[in-house]
């Protein structure tokens, strides 16, 4: 059965889609957790150790505090606290500090420091996996044994004000609650404004025991402007009021009667350089942990904060509040929160987070036995139980002391060596449907490079064995072996695995798939191995005759695809990964100018080279034959388009660091961005804006030439109105608004455009079969895309899309069609710059580069649709200009578009299959090493989203090459 090559590299694009996501499902693991009951209950903490036949107490801690004030102050990075501004930011909570009764540490987060899976890991004492980052736009109730929870049922009064992923998380769990959005960024007064205004009244009354406040604005101010906005010191002594009015309240109501307060200060997450965060940077995931409580010691000045983990926080509360601690938590007790209280319950409150960390590393671990910590924590509890027998005797002498303070050390000791060991066993992967996953998607990119001689014949089409593969008999003998497989793994497996949940129904079809898909392969390895079969058609890299020839420049795209390929096994390669792609892009315009110089001056062409027909459409296009004046003026532009484009990358890299290590320097993006540059940025993105419009507009009709110019005026109208540029008759004192109108206006006419050239492109397919109205709206597709893109780009980011545009106008007029690449070589062009401009946006494989304030531009709150929509096109703005460039190039081309598309679409889903298939690889390998979640996991995601907009891409190029096939004069 033949298949044209849009159409077999969609099907495998579609059906790789399957397997990766089949693949992830098994890969984000499930969190370590007790098998015990599905919540801890008092009655289940175990008896205090005693040697002896003494019959154990089983006497229970009384609370420490009476109640707890929680201050989460979103984005809070430990310098705005401890840093050499931190007496300017928050003077009083320096004050409380230094001089008060306070304890002060340095409270780690694990990657990914984003909010709903930092509140998880505060509230469970668990440490999230990246899947939190995608269930973050939607967060579900939590129904596993949280801090929360425990407190309600102990009849705890609880009151919440803030961001609403807390009511999400924990429904009917609060007295009294109002819940903030939080993914509405560009408001960062009201979402503030809101929390507080409930302060004073019930700071004044008494039905509550735990208040907990979670302040969005400083994050919302990160987002839009960075962490060295001048917007940053307002909101944090704003922060400071709000704290000392707390404090003040909490003192005012302290009598001697009763237990003490505890008024925590924290950060779910730091902030990055950029102003983002969900990385894993120093100043993302160290936020400061200032508690504060009459119970402990005043201090004489500042100390250097100690560091300990977020999730410690969980069950110094829990044991503190007199709480069960979760039966999940990884987190060990800060023991200077106990230090006043006697040395038995100091033993007491070790004894109980010790045995609770002891049973989860049963449950999580086969050989816990041998664990460091373990032992210690069963040599620390015989030890305890011989003090106590002591203790219990009226034992009061000087040894017993000495022996207390032993127990407790060791009890520390096991306690931080259970803590990392379970801490370092994030998850149980669901390794059968990983490894399921895995042999599909490699599978396919077997038969994708089996399909490769035809796919990129002349012909265009594959043949593939379909119908006599699902009457053979391997073919079932094949379905019975995976379908036994299936069962066995299903009825053995100790834990429940996805791919064991589904229906028998999916189930077979998934087995007969991946059977169909097996004997296809091994069908057409038998046609292609021979070594003596000669390749019919034309080769996609240059041959002149039968012989299959690699030029320089084949060479060159072949070394450098499969380099980067093999690079991605590195983490220091992935963190700075862009710097692969600036190196094969430099290669890539000397290889280039080689043969523009090869061309024009060591061949020797005949005039009728120099008469072809220049691709980019315009209104009065036709042959025409250039003089002597043209064809210099040709050959000097295409000589001066490789060192121009090597140019301007270079120049473009210096507006955005990225990467990891040097993503803190300075850049030109910061230099414009501030202040004191505002006129320069203001002409540099209305110089950007009309030469964005020139590019572009000659491939429109004349309507949407006048709605691009318009809607050109409504960005910056945009970004005047948000304070990043300015007119020349707006003074410097002039208000900021959220530019809500003017975003609206630009996306009328971005509408409008796509509008228009929907139609002469369905006008094209239906009506009057015209290749050149069909090549306009292709281009009228194109202009809106980049209009919208334009609105969505920061203000000084505008300049990489102007050289965007000019690379891809000069490299298709003077380099693409001037010197013959063909369909492959072009393919394999543009996905090398569609990747390097990825990272020249200013992106990175470190989640906290996703800029997700552009997701708000235009509306009035929060919604989840077009937040995602937006949010995602501005991320992936760069390659997807640069693959829809590609269908309108080889649409364009018309005297071979049928054969381009679909060596163009064939290239894509090779490009993209080959990277994903081996990170798929690499990961399963290197599942159990922890440094692969702040590294791996986020490229992971990335290449599972490039590999979808891969395949809606070939989809795209699927119909166009069925439209092409409609047009009369072309028989594809």
């Amino acid at each position: 059965m033949k298949f044209r090559s849009s159409v077999f590299a969609s099907f495998i694009l579609l059906f790789e889609v399957i397997g990766v996501a089949l693949f992830l499902r098994g890969f984000f693991p499930v969190p370590v957790k007790s098998s015990f009951s599905s919540k801890s209950k008092l009655s289940d903490l175990p008896a205090e150790p005693l040697s002896g036949s003494t019959p154990n107490s089983t006497r229970i801690p009384h609370p420490l505090f009476k109640r707890v004030v929680i201050m989460l102050v979103d984005a809070l990075r430990e310098d705005f606290v401890f840093g050499p501004n931190g007496h300017k930011f928050m003077p009083y909570t320096r004050h409380v500090v230094e001089r008060s009764s306070s304890h002060s540490f340095v409270a780690k987060a694990r990657p990914p420091t984003v909010t709903m899976p930092r509140i998880k890991a505060l509230t469970t004492g668990t440490i999230p996996g990246f899947i939190d980052v995608v269930i973050n736009l939607n967060s579900p109730a939590l129904l596993e044994d949280n801090l929360i929870w425990q407190a309600k049922t102990a009849g705890k009064r609880i009151v919440f004000y803030g961001d609403d992923t807390w009511v999400r998380l924990f429904p009917k769990h609060f007295m009294e609650y109002d819940g903030t959005t939080s993914f509405f960024v560009s408001d960062y007064t009201e979402v503030d404004n809101n929390v507080t205004r409930h302060l004073d009244s019930t700071l004044k009354r008494d039905d509550w025991d735990i208040m907990i406040l979670h302040y969005l604005g400083l994050d919302h101010i990160g987002h839009i402007s960075g962490p060295h906005s001048s917007l940053i010191q307002p909101k944090l002594l704003e922060m400071d009021d709000i704290l000392k009015k707390i404090h003040s309240a909490l003192i005012s109501k302290e009598t001697e009667e009763s237990l003490p307060y505890l008024l925590v200060l924290s950060g779910d997450h730091g902030m990055s350089e950029t102003g983002s965060h969900g990385g894993s940077s120093e100043p993302e995931v160290n936020t400061p942990l200032v508690l504060i409580s009459p119970a402990f010691k005043r201090k004489a000045g500042m100390e250097k904060p100690g560091v300990v983990e977020q999730v410690d926080l969980t069950p110094t509360l829990a044991l503190g509040l007199g709480l069960p601690i979760s039966q999940n938590s990884v987190g060990h007790v800060i023991p200077g929160v106990f230090e006043e209280t006697s040395l038995r319950d100091q033993l007491r409150f070790l004894h109980l987070n010790g045995h609770q960390l002891s049973c989860l590393l049963k449950d999580s671990m086969p050989n816990y036995e041998k664990e460091v910590g373990f032992e210690q924590f069963r040599v620390a509890e015989k030890a305890h139980g011989n003090w106590m027998k002591l203790y219990m005797e009226g034992n009061t002498s000087e040894v017993l002391a000495n022996m207390g303070k032993k127990v407790l050390k060791q009890y520390l000791d096991a306690l931080d060596a259970m803590s990392s060991a379970l801490s370092k066993q994030l998850g149980k992967y669901d390794m059968y449907s990983m490894i399921a996953g895995m042999v599909f998607v490699f599978q396919l990119l077997l038969v994708l490079l089996l399909a490769m001689p035809e796919a990129l014949s002349g012909a265009a089409t594959v043949d593939l064995p379909v119908l006599s593969t699902l009457l053979s008999l391997p073919f079932y003998l094949l379905c019975l072996l995976f379908a036994s497989i299936h069962v066995l793994v299903c009825t053995s497996a100790e834990s429940t695995c996805y791919f064991c949940s589904l229906s028998w129904g999916l189930v077979f079809a998934a087995i007969a798939l991946s059977s169909a898909v097996f004997c296809i392969l091994i069908s057409m390895a038998t046609r292609r191995l021979p070594l003596g079969q000669k390749i019919h058609g034309k080769s996609p890299l240059r041959s002149s005759g039968s012989e299959w020839s690699l030029s320089e420049l084949d060479m060159l795209l072949l070394a450098g695809t499969v380099g980067h390929t093999l690079s991605l096994g590195a983490s220091s390669f992935v963190e700075e990964e862009h710097q692969t792609w600036y190196f094969l892009l430099s290669t890539l315009c000397l290889v280039v100018f080689q043969d523009v110089c090869r061309k024009y001056f060591r061949e020797q062409s005949g005039s009728g080279d120099d008469e072809e027909e220049h691709i980019l459409p315009c209104k009065d296009h036709h042959p025409y034959a250039p003089n002597k004046a043209d064809i210099n003026s040709e050959k000097w532009l295409a000589l001066a388009t490789p060192p121009f484009t090597l140019a301007c990358c270079r120049l473009l890299r210096s507006f955005n660091q990225t990467g990891i290590q040097w993503a803190h320097l300075p850049d030109f993006g910061h230099w414009l961005n501030s202040s004191e540059h505002g006129v320069v940025l203001s002409l540099l993105a209305a110089f950007c804006l009309i030469l964005i419009y020139l590019l572009v507009q000659r491939r429109c009709s004349w309507v949407s030439k006048v709605a691009l110019a318009l809607g050109l005026l409504g960005v910056y109208s945009y970004r005047a109105a948000v304070g990043n540029v300015s007119f020349p008759w707006q003074h410097s004192g002039r208000t900021m608004s959220k530019g809500t109108v003017e975003a609206r206006f630009v996306y009328v006419f971005v509408l409008g455009i796509l509008f228009t050239g929907t139609k002469d492109l369905l006008r094209s397919q239906i009506i009057t079969a015209d290749a050149k109205l069909k090549s306009r709206g292709l281009w009228e597709i194109y202009s809106g895309l980049v209009l919208l893109v334009s609105l969505l780009f920061r203000a000084h980011n505008l300049p990489v899309l102007c050289g965007c545009l000019l690379i891809q106008t000069l490299m298709a007029q003077f380099i693409w069609k001037k010197l013959h690449y063909d369909a492959a070589q072009t393919t394999i062009m543009h996905y090398w710059f569609g990747q390097a401009f990825f990272y020249l946006q200013g992106n990175s494989n470190n989640i906290a580069t996703i800029d997700i304030s552009v997701g708000f531009i235009g509306l009035e709150s929060y919604i989840e649709a077009p937040a995602v929509f937006l949010t995602a096109l501005n991320t992936y703005a760069g390659p997807l200009l640069w693959a829809c460039h590609l269908v309108c190039y080889l649409s364009s081309e018309r005297d071979r578009s049928p054969v381009a598309v679909g060596h163009g679409c064939y290239c894509l889903a090779l490009l993209r299959s080959v990277p994903a298939a081996a990170y798929i690889v690499l990961v399963t390998v290197l599942r159990y090493h922890l440094f692969i979640w702040s590294v791996f996991s986020p490229k992971l995601l990335y290449e599972s989203v490039h590999l979808l907009l891969t395949a809606g891409v070939c989809l795209f190029f699927n119909t166009m090459e069925q439209s092409h096939s409609s047009v009369p004069g072309h028989d594809g």
